[in-house]
């Protein structure tokens, strides 16, 4: 009842006493003037239609997200009086379309239902989900788009996480993961692989190259667009290193106008993360702020550690040696009121209640690094989970 009146309020020409159609109108010889409506009506006329453009800005997106090959060529319409689509909003209806997926044909680009490429997730998971890390988040987004909405690629897209332990290296991974995939780190299209869980014996090397070749060829065969995530990167035997080596270069379509399939290969390594930190804490010593800090603040010593660390074969690698590798990603070492951010967002995904002080608390367990400045967390956001235990009733 009440939204019938109030579409009649959009409909219907409402017009103050005195004005025509009532009492007190003009004679039909003088010239009649359309009158304004009262102010309260006119705004809320006003408001009901900026509801209206909102709804409807939001079903484009929402469509646009299940079904792109219908949209191609759709503008959204733009919001009147200033309004902008809210973050929440775009999350919500990240959400929506992820749900109704499960039950529709929701296909991206090409067809595979198993593909999502929600870039606007991405983009909202990195802005609001990980905390200190704003050079990650800029680079991982940009390499990921760019590399997904070029219409013809020759290689695959090869990036570097480097950063100490708890820093979000994995959170990072998930994401992408969980945004680029109806099924996140559960879909046959992604295949996540732990250095020291999956390959830990070198005299078996011969097998897991067999294998790791093998599990390769067949995802890539089966799906036209592909992740394959190294963690512990740094630990990878040197044979396995080499066999991934033609898989990251640049090849010519095998078919005229045949695209090859897409893949994206993510290395995940704490190499790297003592300079890191240096170049950081030199920096903030030096007055600067933590979101003044870019790459070429990074990237020449972050290579220069890579290539010459004694421990590893990974920098000595022809991934490396040959540019194989598109970008190095620096993480930054995280500081104390990043950590409370994680601790308040443990809380949160468990639905639990906390208080400012249990935040506090938590944060201030965890070590802090170097012993005179007590600047960064030792562990990142590691374990952070299992602390707020601590605190339960």
């Amino acid at each position: 009842m009440l939204r019938g009146t109030l579409w009649l309020l959009l409909l219907m020409p409402l017009r103050p006493p005195g004005t025509q159609g009532h009492r007190g109108a003009k004679s039909q010889g003088q010239a009649a003037e359309e009158p304004a409506p009262w102010p309260g009506v006119q705004r809320l006329q006003e408001q009901l239609r900026t509801v209206g453009a909102l709804s409807r800005r939001y079903w484009t997106l929402f469509s646009c997200s299940v079904w792109p090959d219908h949209c191609e060529d759709q503008e959204a319409p733009a919001p009147p009086l200033g309004w902008s689509l809210p973050l929440w909003g775009r999350r919500s209806l990240d959400r929506l379309a992820e749900w109704f997926c499960r039950f529709q044909d929701c296909c991206a680009r090409g067809g595979d239902c198993r593909i999502s490429n929600n870039l606007t997730g991405l983009e909202s998971d990195l802005h609001v989900r990980l905390h200190g890390q704003h050079l990650a988040s800029k680079l991982v987004l940009q390499a990921v788009r760019g590399y997904l909405e070029t219409p013809q690629v020759d290689k695959a897209l090869a990036l570097s996480f480097h950063g100490w332990s708890g820093t979000g290296k994995n959170f990072v991974a998930r994401m992408l993961a969980e945004n680029l995939y109806r099924d996140g780190l559960r879909s046959d299209c992604v295949r996540m692989l732990i250095s020291t869980f999956h390959f830990p014996h070198p005299k078996y090397v011969d097998a897991y190259k067999e294998g790791l070749r093998r599990q390769m060829q067949e995802t890539r065969r089966r799906c036209q667009q592909s992740m394959f995530i190294f963690d512990e990167a740094e630990k990878l035997h040197p044979e396995l290193l080499e066999l991934l080596g033609p898989h990251l270069e640049a090849r010519v379509p095998e078919a005229q106008g045949a695209e090859p399939p897409r893949a994206v290969f993510l290395f995940l390594s704490n190499l790297g993360g003592s300079v890191i930190n240096e170049v950081v804490l030199g920096l903030l010593k030096a007055g600067w702020s933590r979101e003044e800090i870019t790459l070429q603040h990074l990237e020449t010593p972050l290579q220069a550690e890579i290539m010459k660390s004694a421990d590893s074969s990974f920098g000595s690698s022809r991934l490396v040696k040959e540019n194989l590798i598109d970008l190095f990603v620096p993480f930054l070492p995280l500081e104390y009121r990043h950590v409370r951010l994680c601790v308040r967002d443990a809380f949160l995904s468990q639905d639990l209640p906390y208080t400012e002080e249990a935040l506090d608390e938590i944060a201030k367990m965890m070590t802090y690094v170097p012993e005179e400045e007590r600047l960064f967390s030792s562990q990142g956001c590691k374990s952070i989970s299992q602390r707020i235990n601590l605190f339960l009733p």
